[in-house]
């Protein structure tokens, strides 16, 4: 039987090569031009939503493939024949397949037997677990655990560096806990890795890419430890840190481009996990019947992920307002989806949230906000809207004014994609939040979100502004902007520090120099990490900086973007850096480099340990 099914799986491979073959190249120029250049090709001076055919050059046609049949493109890829997915494979990477050969793990990069730590049943010693390494999600580790200082952070060296096989771009934030390192990336690969020498104590492949963090907690009668995340299949999973055994998966929405991306978040036996959508950037193609998703936020049974409630952020459901030109049937209100990690307000017993914008008619006042939901059941408690009538999706680039999915082509895409942060100043507590047009807001959780002062770090746009994370460290509110203009270079990127009080600026760096860079782009669309003393900032381009928290002077920087020796024997080069920001435990910093969507010029699949000098 196994020489049967090998037998017709190579008679397959044959056809499929032979029916491959009689394509002509434009064939596959003629499939990209149709199905994939609405967003792999800059239009109307908007920067592509995925990324552009240079960079897909630089991946080979089996991690493509791979990504359309059951990574981050699965949907897209959804209606496209075998044949098809082959062709564009081929035709995106500019090479044939079986031209570069696979790059599995050897079993070599397996940790011994002996280092195998069982029965985990407590998070012991320093940690960064879960997004914002706390319930306020201000993405501060304490100087105890960091063991890094103003004094010591120009020490640093590379300590150990580990390949993600298949990958484009680097993973999730790290999480580290009782000297274990869990991430997830892109391609659905998790892995449960040693910190201290990046060895492997066990992989799983899951059903879609993982952009979220993963938060360690207990389970049972016994406190047995779980790892708990979700994927970009609107899946969210429960698995053991000891084995990688999945213990349950629960999808949290149907809707078939629903997915998420912020890091659910942990507490008191239940997890917080928000939904979002890539539909959004599907509404390029005119027939497309946009839009029907609607955000939400569910709580989840940690025993048995069982849900225990869930609340759209629209109320209603998406009804029928008009056809299009074309005579496909639109739909309305959608959109507001919940990109960021909920944050815990045990005071008030609140979860807080950001949203995105409407994508499609009527207007919301739910888009652009930050929404309070109640613990226990998840009734909205108030909400701040801070951009009203935001309706805007990908066809507003490439179709313009349009009455029911763009009628306003500046509508300004404004969205929270960052978790609001809980700060405790001097006895009173605050949230802050930042949006995509470089506007830093301090709200009064007390007065039912009433904004107490916005401050502008810089220009914004679809792309960034204020993209996936602030950071606070009790005196300020440090925020990096993505906001990118080769014309402009006085107003790209930049890092500043806020008064948490006034809402004063009290310090902003500039952008680093492009001088000597062939890819160069040095914007920030990473979240900010913050130790007492020192604020950590990654650039699109690749580049770390230390930047001390008195005044924005830079005390450590290094280069990611080249190549790097693997501890796993997995080629790997560090790139672009976006979503998650540096992890820190124990006089380590941890971080992923290389990204290949939303405007990156670099891919790359490279984990990287720093390590300073004693």
């Amino acid at each position: 039987m196994k020489h049967q099914a090998g037998l017709l799986w190579s008679m397959t491979v044959i056809i499929l090569v032979i029916s491959i073959e009689t394509h002509a190249q434009q064939d596959g120029a003629a499939l990209f031009e149709t199905y994939c250049a609405i967003c792999h090709e800059a239009s109307g001076g908007d920067q592509a939503l995925g990324p552009e055919l240079s960079v897909l050059r630089q991946m080979t046609p089996e991690h493509i493939l791979d990504v359309m049949d059951n990574g981050v493109m699965q949907s897209q890829a959804r209606e496209r024949t075998r044949t098809q997915r082959y062709i564009l494979a081929e035709y995106l990477s500019g090479k044939s397949f079986g031209s570069v050969p696979p790059e599995p793990i050897p079993q070599a990069a397996y940790c011994d037997s002996g280092d195998m730590a069982q029965s985990q049943q407590a998070v012991l010693g320093a940690a960064w677990n879960g997004w914002g390494n706390n319930l306020q999600n201000t993405r501060l580790q304490d100087s105890v655990s960091a063991g890094i200082t103003p004094e010591n952070v120009g020490t640093l060296k590379l300590k150990w560096a580990f390949g993600y096989p298949r990958a484009t771009s680097g993973g999730t934030q790290p999480v580290v806990v009782n000297g274990r390192l869990y991430v997830g990336n892109a391609v659905g690969d998790v892995f449960a890795l040693d910190a201290d020498t990046g060895c492997v104590h066990w992989r799983i492949e899951v059903e879609g890419g993982v952009r979220s963090a993963i938060s360690i907690g207990s389970i049972g009668d016994n406190g047995k430890l779980i790892a708990f995340f979700g994927d970009q299949a609107a899946n969210t999973y429960a698995v053991d840190v000891d084995t990688g055994e999945v213990i349950w998966k629960t999808r949290v929405d149907d809707h078939p481009r629903a997915v998420i991306t912020g890091a659910p978040v942990l507490y008191d036996g239940r997890l917080f996990v928000p939904v979002s959508s890539r539909e959004e950037s599907q509404v390029r193609n005119p027939g497309y019947p946009c839009c029907q998703f609607r955000g939400s936020l569910l709580s989840i049974d940690t025993e048995n992920g069982e849900v225990l409630w869930k609340t759209y952020t629209i109320s209603e459901e998406a009804k029928p307002i008009g056809k299009s030109d074309t005579g496909t049937q639109l739909w309305g209100p959608s959109g507001d989806p919940i990109w960021n990690a909920p944050t815990v307000d045990l005071k008030r017993n609140l979860l807080y949230v950001g949203t995105g914008n409407n994508y499609s008619i009527p207007a919301t006042n739910t888009s652009d906000a930050i929404i309070a939901f109640d613990i226990d059941t998840g009734e909205i408690r108030w909400v701040k809207q801070v951009a009203a009538d935001d309706v805007w999706n990908s066809s507003c680039r490439a179709m313009g004014e349009n009455p029911y999915l763009c009628p306003d082509v500046d509508a300004p895409d404004t969205d929270f994609g960052n978790s609001p942060l809980l700060v405790d100043v001097n006895g009173r507590d605050i949230l802050y939040a930042g949006n995509k047009l470089g506007l830093v807001y301090a709200f009064d959780p007390d007065d039912e979100g009433n904004i107490l002062w916005t401050e502008s770090i810089g220009k914004g746009a679809t792309s960034g502004g204020i993209m996936w994370g602030l950071a606070s460290d009790g005196e300020k509110v440090y925020a990096g902007n993505n906001y990118f203009n080769t014309s402009e270079p006085e107003s790209t990127g930049g890092v500043s520090a806020i008064d948490l009080v006034s809402g004063n600026t009290v310090w902003s760096v500039p952008a680093l120099s492009c001088d000597g860079r062939d890819k160069c782009k040095p914007s920030h669309a990473s979240a900010l990490t913050a130790i007492p003393g020192v604020v950590f900032a990654l650039t699109m381009d690749g580049r770390i900086r230390a930047l001390s928290t008195a005044d924005g002077s830079t005390l450590w920087e290094y280069d990611t973007a080249r190549d790097f020796e693997t501890v796993n024997s997995v080629k790997a080069n560090g790139g672009s850096m976006s979503n998650a920001g540096v992890t820190i435990v124990d006089g380590v910093v941890y971080v992923n480099s290389g990204y290949s969507h939303h405007g990156a010029i670099i891919p790359g699949n490279v984990l990287l340990a720093f390590e300073i000098q004693r």
